[in-house]
């Protein structure tokens, strides 16, 4: 391990010799049960894709089709339909038909939010 590794690790470990009882009973009562978390795991996978994404960012600029998806991502349309089927079945992706089109967005202001929210944090400095 390198020196620098070393001391980083040493910096975040306790330098108390025991817990605090009511704080750990505190976080545990907080906590959501193992099925919320696993649940939110998966949640949270589902942005572990840029061309998901990518999606995500036009859709919540404006409505769009698979074809104007297709064109504005630089995507072949199967590419953008099948991570719009992905995007539906996780309730991030709502759509609309007009006729023979199908029009997709945003599913409600959440995941606006919820992208917003992580373009923020990354924009941060330390």
């Amino acid at each position: 391990m390198k020196e620098n590794e070393k001391k980083k690790e040493l910096e975040m470990q306790c330098a108390c010799e025991h817990d605090h009882p009511e704080t750990v009973r505190a976080v545990r009562e907080a906590m959501p049960d193992e099925n919320v978390t696993a649940d939110l795991s998966d949640f949270f996978k589902v942005f572990g894709d840029s061309s998901r994404m990518r999606i995500l960012f036009a859709l919540d600029r404006r409505e769009l089709c698979v074809c104007d998806l297709s064109a504005a991502l630089g995507m072949t349309k199967s590419a953008v339909s099948h991570q719009l089927r992905f995007l539906r079945a996780n309730h991030l992706v709502a759509s609309r038909r007009s006729g023979k089109n199908i029009f997709y967005r945003l599913a409600d202001d959440h995941v606006r939010d919820i992208i917003e929210i992580a373009v923020q944090h990354l924009s941060e400095e330390d």
